[in-house]
Order: C-alpha cells, then sequence, then structure tokens
C-alpha cells in the first residue's frame, strides 16, 4: 500500500462515550463516503454505523466494504450494518469484517429469524454484538423469538421497508402497532430498549415530534441520517433536566428517611429515580 492510500487515523469525538446498551442517536453513513467517516466520528452521535447494504449499490458493495475494512484496521471505531442472510453479499460482509479491531457490532439488516442472527454472530466469532434491523411483516412477528437470540444486542426498527413490505402509512397511529411489539420484544428477550427508524427531512419540529412519541413508546434510540438531527434526538431521548431534579430529590429524600418503604408507590419511584440518575451521568445532564 502506498503512503498516500493508508488510511488516516480518526480524530477522537468531541462527545461523551456512551455504552450501547443505552445510546441515542446511531448516524448511518454510507460506506462509500469515506470522506465523512471522521466527520461522523467527531460528531455528536453516540454511535455511528457505516452502511454497506441499502446506501450501496450492488456494483459498489465490494469495494465499499473493503473501505469501510480499511479505515476500520487504521484507528477507526465504528458499527456496520451488512447485507441481509439472503444476499450473496453477507458471507462476504463478515468474512472481511470478522475480527477487525474497530468493529464495534454490526447491524443485519432485514432480520426475519432468530437463527439469521445467531449465525451472524457466529460467523463473527461468537463476540460481536448484533443488533437486529427488524424491517417487514414477518420481523415484527417473530420479533420475540429474534430477541432471545443468540448474539442479539438490541432490536431496531427498519421503518421505511416496513411500511413498503405492509403498505402502512407513515401515520404515528398506523405506525405503534410495530414499534410496540419491538417494545415488548426487547423486555421478552431481556434486551435494552429498541432503537427507532429515521425520520427523512431537515424539519427539527417533525423530528422532535417523531422522537418525542418514539421515546413515549418506549424506544430508547434513533437511527438517523444527517449530523444536523443529532442535537435533537440526543436531547429528547435523554432525561430532562427537570427529571433529573425529581429523582436527585426523591433519592435524598429516601436516604435521609433511612431507606424506609412507606406505600407501594415508593419502590416503582424508586426505580425510575436511579434509572433517570443513571441515564443523567452517563448523558452528562445536570438537575435544573
Amino acid at each position: 500500500m502506498a503512503i498516500d492510500d493508508r488510511p488516516t487515523t480518526p480524530t477522537p469525538s468531541r462527545h461523551r462515550d456512551v455504552p450501547a446498551e443505552i445510546s441515542r442517536s446511531w448516524l448511518l453513513v454510507s460506506g462509500t463516503a469515506e470522506d465523512r467517516f471522521d466527520r461522523a466520528a467527531r460528531s455528536r452521535a453516540d454511535q455511528v454505523i457505516l452502511d454497506i447494504e441499502d446506501a450501496v449499490d450492488p456494483k459498489a458493495k465490494p469495494a465499499a466494504r473493503s473501505t469501510v475494512a480499511a479505515w476500520l484496521s487504521g484507528g477507526g471505531e465504528a458499527w456496520v450494518r451488512v447485507n441481509d442472510v439472503t444476499t450473496p453479499f453477507w458471507t462476504d460482509d463478515l468474512e472481511e469484517l470478522r475480527g477487525l479491531p474497530g468493529l464495534k457490532g454490526v447491524m443485519l439488516a432485514k432480520t426475519e429469524a432468530a437463527d439469521q442472527v445467531t449465525d451472524t454472530f457466529h460467523r463473527l466469532g461468537g463476540t460481536t454484538p448484533v443488533i437486529a434491523l427488524v424491517e417487514s411483516a414477518l420481523g415484527i412477528e417473530d420479533a420475540s423469538l429474534i430477541a432471545r437470540a443468540k448474539g442479539a444486542f438490541r432490536l431496531a426498527f427498519g421503518s421505511g421497508d416496513y411500511r413498503r413490505d405492509t403498505g402502512t402509512s407513515a401515520d404515528t397511529l398506523a405506525m405503534a402497532y410495530p414499534r410496540s411489539r419491538l417494545v415488548v420484544a426487547s423486555r421478552v428477550g431481556n434486551l435494552p430498549g429498541p432503537i427507532d427508524g429515521p425520520t427523512v427531512g431537515s424539519s427539527h419540529p417533525i423530528l422532535r415530534e417523531q422522537s418525542q412519541v418514539a421515546v413515549s413508546l418506549g424506544l430508547t434510540g434513533k437511527l438517523c441520517l444527517d449530523t444536523e438531527q443529532l442535537p435533537v434526538i440526543n436531547e429528547v431521548i435523554s432525561p430532562t433536566p427537570t427529571d433529573v431534579a425529581w429523582a436527585q430529590d426523591f433519592l435524598d429524600d429516601f436516604d435521609a428517611r433511612g431507606q424506609v418503604i412507606r406505600d407501594g408507590s415508593d419502590l416503582p419511584r424508586l426505580g425510575r429515580a436511579q434509572k433517570i440518575q443513571r441515564l443523567a451521568e452517563a448523558f452528562g445532564v445536570v438537575a435544573r
């Protein structure tokens, strides 16, 4: 490899190192857009996903895969969205990615069965986490089985392909069912909350509204397509400063009275307060 062709070492990110289990914003970057990899790593995204599936033309997939592999081998760190198991690209994706030092995990496109997750997990060596991207009616119906598959790390919602598969509109009510199925399946599989599909467009009010709907249904992350969406997603999915203040006050009072449970509402409130406190510390949210 010529000196000028060597992958550059990415500049360290300026955001907090948020664990993937609770990460809010998941930034998709095309595997052909090598010039954006470093910028994505420096962005406010909790996690970056280099996409060698839908974002790449079939003829360009081998080159995109090699570009991503070189960046991950040269100091970059990211997740990779790989092609689904029914394509001829899946095997090659996993063979080239396996063991790369910068590979944080993979997102398996168009997941429809538990064994697809487990096969992906084993082919990557049995240690690389797999996010199952559920994008069809069959995947939604078998979401609980997928969530309990060996290697499953989180579920994610491929909302665009789901609408194309089922003919469902983008209406909030129409999309509540598949989102709720993923939330319930994640709980059944003892996984973190699922990751919602992306909001297309540049309208921040629409993005804020759709993110709030996702949170209200129990989703705890969101895919995004543009760095300008990141501050809104991170804010909406984080506890509010008011929530953090309530949690601190409750926990202080709980400690002051010797951690004595007074009635049936104390334990649920204690659990909520402790969860808010953990998330506030991870996201850097300060009480108001």
